[in-house]
């Protein structure tokens, strides 16, 4: 789900080429563009000579040839930062056209990695080495991926910051805690983060400020969330949707109601709400201060 940012951002993606985003990386947009992809799923090849790609994208034949023909016979490796249907289903078209590995953090809706990697695991087929970072939170089996590239520290972030927006948290496997977490750890990594590479959007040339937006931005929400359950006393997902998305056209209101469960879960794992059927979006519920 798109909400309106003011992150700063750099070159749009467009469909049908690939763009060379920066020396190494080079990015082909896969033709899925909606209110949940944005312009669309950006696949990456990363290196020079001997390539990995992250990022797949959906089941699109078009997307896994052109990918195949940008790599040119170079691709080693196939990472996939999570199993939803718009990132890992080219795994599969991609690896029959390359001959390419698929690696992932586990065996899941349909995904079937020839290896699992997870948190500090090297990626080195291609001639730059990625670090697998596991950033759980959008999804439980969410893997960044850290490149260096002559000094400069780039973040293949997947769906974890998406560029030019945020990213929906839909329970039971989002997590709006452990996504929390996670995007306060990206602010901790030494050496700093210099540019963020998103699973959606353009790239992100100020990481600090975006992911410090990010954390606002939520934490924003989540007092909004908490003041409309407890003016209401007992409230149903529907009504707090209503209450705090205000700034989000209407029609966009049934995918908030995810993130607003996400925020009530959270909220009362920290027991400032309560519901008989938390696991259930349709549940009422109640403010316990």
């Amino acid at each position: 789900m798109t909400e309106a940012t003011s992150f700063p951002l750099l070159d749009p993606p467009t469909h049908g080429h690939p763009v060379e985003v920066m020396a190494g990386i080079t990015r082909l947009t896969a033709p899925n563009p909606s209110v949940w992809t944005g312009p669309g799923t950006n696949t990456y090849l990363v290196g020079h000579d001997s390539l990995v790609a992250i990022d797949p994208g959906p089941d699109d034949d078009h997307h896994a040839s052109a990918v195949a023909e940008t790599a040119a016979g170079r691709l080693k490796a196939i990472v996939v930062t999570h199993t939803h249907l718009d990132h890992s289903p080219g795994a599969k078209k991609l690896a029959e056209l390359t001959g390419a590995t698929v690696l992932g953090f586990e065996a899941r809706d349909g995904f079937e990695p020839d290896r699992t990697i997870g948190e500090g695991d090297i990626v080195d087929g291609g001639d730059l080495p990625l670090m697998a970072v596991h950033t759980p939170g959008h999804a439980s089996n969410h893997l960044s991926s850290l490149v260096d590239i002559e000094g400069v520290s780039v973040l293949f972030s997947g769906d974890h910051v998406m560029g030019g927006s945020t990213v929906v948290i839909a329970p039971p496997d989002g997590d709006m805690a452990a996504y929390l977490e996670s995007l306060e750890r990206l602010l901790a990594f030494d050496p700093p983060i210099n540019v963020i590479a998103p699973g959606h959007g353009p790239m992100l040339a100020l990481p600090e400020l975006v992911v410090k937006g990010y954390i606002d931005h939520r934490l924003q929400r989540e007092s909004s969330v908490l003041a409309s359950l407890e003016a209401r006393r007992s409230a149903r997902i529907e009504e707090i949707v209503t209450d705090v998305y205000t700034d989000v056209p209407e029609a966009l209101h049934p995918i908030a109601r995810f993130s607003v469960w996400a925020h009530l879960r959270k909220l009362a794992n920290e027991g400032s709400a309560h519901s008989e059927a938390p696991d259930d979006v349709t549940a009422t519920w109640t403010a316990t201060k």
